[in-house]
């Protein structure tokens, strides 16, 4: 599926995918190898800071709302 061709280095969203996986533990050996032997650093790292800048949104947004909703 996002098979890249060998020595490439991984695209966007074989990054994101890389990103998400290992946010919740689960990446592959395969992907992980790839990422290593084919990936810059700084991509990976500005892609984690916004996941995880995201991430923090989200949750101060769902504890907001769960605030609104049991003050009624």
């Amino acid at each position: 599926m996002d098979e890249p061709a060998q020595g490439k280095p991984p695209t966007f969203w074989q990054m994101l995918q890389s990103i998400l996986a290992a946010a919740f533990g689960v990446q592959s050996g395969k992907n992980r190898a790839r990422d290593f032997n084919h990936g810059k650093a700084s991509h990976f790292i500005a892609l984690g800071t916004v996941f995880t800048l995201l991430f923090i949104l989200v949750l101060i947004g769902l504890v907001q709302l769960a605030m609104h909703l049991t003050a009624r």
